[in-house]
């Protein structure tokens, strides 16, 4: 199924769950289902839909038989699980086992129903925020937007190795804004979940968007401090292949943290408005060093950092040997 369709099959059945957990838990409070076989057919589910979430409306019976997606629910008795048997189309029947131990009750208890009331909330260990941060395949559409820019002609990496990263992050205003990172398939989680720690944080990121915004030239894209990890391009100065060119290797607030390297005596930045960055030991914000939390991250998934290397400085750099 496409994204769209998943996320929101992901909050339905989040929600359907929810409600479900709350209904066993009045039952454990005086109201037992008697429903036989535990509610394993789709008229006791159409009951107990009745009883408990339509109560007190006239036209309760009616709006659950109208119902088109049915789910039962069955109390083990056994471990005290609430687990969604099948989720029923009334046209088609069953569909799919869809979830099991949605709700995880008092393993321990051997009271009456009465004495175990409100104990064992449901927790899915999924928040909305967990749906914001995920990777996919290259779409068409920007793939479009890469061909003769990011992705040149002469480019050694396939489009079947690259990943569209979606995040939120918050910006240097203090808001929550979407990003887009096109990365190798072999770091996307890497970068799915170092993000989303960041944003959690309220770590600040002043722009992530794909290079291509900017005709694929990387001296624009870090003069405007974007965030950003796929370019097929060399390491400057040299006919080496960069680790950006194959999707491995991202710069984060780039302006603020340049790349600095002497080239025949003369001192070379990138990008070229961030001189006054260049010197570390002065106090700024957005400074990248080994005490940022975006340095951590980055070490604790293994990637290495280029404000570490010997003969160049690359403080808005972090890569990934696979």
């Amino acid at each position: 199924m496409d994204k769209h369709t998943a996320v929101f099959r992901r909050k339905i059945i989040r929600i359907i769950m929810l409600t479900a957990a709350v209904s066993i838990m009045l039952a454990g409070c005086g109201r037992g289902y008697d429903t036989k076989d535990g509610a394993s057919t789709l008229d006791a589910a159409q009951n107990t839909w009745a009883d408990d979430f339509t109560q007190g409306n006239s036209e309760g019976q009616q709006e659950a038989d109208d119902t088109s997606k049915i789910i039962v629910i069955r109390d083990d008795e056994a471990d005290n699980t609430i687990i969604a048997d099948d989720f029923y189309d009334k046209d088609s029947g069953p569909e799919e086992s869809l979830v099991e131990d949605a709700n995880d009750a008092d393993d321990n208890s051997t009271g009456s129903d009465q004495e175990n009331c409100g104990e064992g909330e449901e927790d899915s260990g999924m928040t909305d925020t967990d749906l914001e941060f995920y990777a996919e395949e290259i779409s068409d559409e920007l793939f479009a937007k890469m061909q003769g820019k990011s992705f040149k002609e002469d480019c050694t990496i396939g489009r079947e190795e690259l990943r569209d990263v979606h995040v939120l992050y918050v910006d240097f205003d203090g808001q929550t804004q979407k990003g887009e990172i096109v990365c190798n398939k072999a770091i996307a989680e890497d970068l799915t979940e170092i993000f989303e720690e960041l944003y959690e944080a309220g770590y600040p990121i002043e722009k992530i968007r794909p290079v291509d915004e900017y005709d694929a030239d990387d001296e624009a894209s870090m003069a405007d401090d974007n965030t950003s990890c796929f370019n097929f391009r060399f390491i400057s100065h040299t006919t080496t292949v960069s680790n950006h060119g194959k999707g491995l290797a991202i710069d984060i607030n780039p302006l603020y943290n340049p790349y600095v390297k002497t080239v025949n005596g003369a001192l070379n930045v990138e990008p070229a408005n961030a001189a006054e960055y260049v010197d570390r030991a002065a106090d700024f914000p957005h400074k990248i060093d080994e005490s940022d939390l975006a340095y951590k991250l980055f070490i604790q998934h293994g990637f290495t950092w280029g404000g570490s290397w010997k003969n160049s400085k690359d403080y808005q750099h972090f890569e990934k040997d696979i």
